[in-house]
């Protein structure tokens, strides 16, 4: 029986890489561990029986888009988010704040008052504050929730990343005093700073004063390179403490999650497996595979011979090659399915890896395989 508790249980590190346990009353996630994104509901083109068959353990759920579409009263009077799409192990939840800056096309941000935008669906405008953020998720009853933040696009002002770094500490404040206390949900603070060492430590440590739950990495993946991203990590993530997890919000490919490991990370969430899927790219043990490739046309191989979640290993790359050039709907859910069962086979590993001594050799294969 799982401890209805919130809390993370370090199993094994070494050097600056961890294997772990965060324990939510639906359930226990292992991490390293991989979200597949559930934007509005669903994961993309694949049924949330399937997501379980891959070994998901938790998912992400949307807060901008979900407050959009369906609305939070109609997820309310089914109980939240777990209810409405038949999903019973744990769900992050995301505080909106990404999706304001990348979606909207008007955006004001005020210290005090929060975030006004424009909805990308009709242009109605709305204003999100930390307290409504916190609210909207608590009605999407998350398990584990994300402080309001501001996500400044790419930039090297420092005295932009200062202002973000300054407004979302205000904004951090007030998501925890509007999230209360709670034995069996998670709040997470996210670290801003751009690539700036210094900053990100200014972040972290006023954060760390707060006392979280958790602590994500926030602004990365937004431009920067894989390197600069890495190295951000690893001048960020031994500050962390030690016995909370650590989560770097929308990365990413193979090759970035392993680096990320490496420097300390527990969590990721990225739409790239079903995003990729739809589009005919698939991740494999050899690689990316771009299924729209004509060479393709004849090979009776199937995308891996191991896999048997809903025969996979049955359906030949020649097939999928057809279905994708003529814009079958079952390509989309095949090969987002392939790819969403091969993320998690490869955080299987990286556990695995971790726990027998071998993630160095499992590093050094993989970090420049899938970029």
């Amino acid at each position: 029986m799982n401890s209805k508790k919130f809390f993370f249980e370090l199993i094994k590190s070494k050097n600056n890489y961890r294997l772990g346990k965060i324990h939510t009353k639906r359930g226990i996630i292992n991490t390293p561990a991989f979200m597949p994104v559930g934007t509005l509901g669903t994961i993309k083109s694949i049924f949330t029986d399937d997501i379980l068959k891959t070994g998901t353990e938790v998912i992400l759920g949307n807060t901008y888009h979900l407050f959009l579409r369906p609305g939070i009263e109609i997820l309310n009077k089914f109980g939240g988010l777990h209810k409405y799409m038949n999903w019973q192990k744990p769900i992050l939840t995301d505080s909106g704040g990404f999706q304001i800056m990348s979606l909207s096309k008007f955006t004001k941000i005020d210290k005090e008052k929060g975030a006004f935008f424009s909805s990308h669906i009709d242009g109605k405008k709305f204003l999100l504050s930390p307290e409504k953020s916190i609210e909207i998720q608590k009605k999407i009853n998350s398990d584990i929730l994300m402080v309001l933040d501001e996500c400044p696009k790419l930039t090297v002002d420092k005295k932009i990343i200062s202002s973000a770094i300054d407004i979302s500490t205000h904004w951090a404040k007030r998501s925890k005093i509007a999230f209360g206390k709670s034995s069996t949900k998670a709040l997470f603070g996210i670290v801003q700073g751009g690539i700036f060492k210094d900053l990100r430590h200014e972040s972290l440590e006023k954060l760390i004063d707060i006392n979280f739950d958790g602590y994500a990495m926030g602004g990365l993946a937004v431009g920067e390179t894989q390197d600069q991203m890495l190295k951000t990590l690893e001048d960020t993530t031994y500050l962390m403490p030690k016995n909370k997890p650590r989560y770097l919000m929308g990365v990413g490919t193979p090759s970035d999650i392993v680096g990320a490991v490496k420097n300390g990370i527990d969590m990721f969430d990225c739409v790239m497996p079903t995003r990729s899927g739809r589009t005919g790219l698939a991740f494999t043990w050899e690689g990316k595979i771009n299924l729209r490739n004509s060479k393709f046309k004849n090979d009776k191989s199937p995308l891996d011979r191991k896999c048997k979640i809903n025969n996979l290993n049955k359906y030949s790359k020649s097939y999928l090659n057809h279905l994708i050039n003529t814009n079958e709907i079952l390509a989309s859910m095949l090969i987002s399915l392939h790819n969403v069962n091969f993320y998690q086979e490869f955080m299987k590993k990286i556990r695995e890896s971790i726990k027998t001594g071998t993630f160095e050799a499992f590093y050094k294969k993989n970090i420049n395989k899938y970029n």
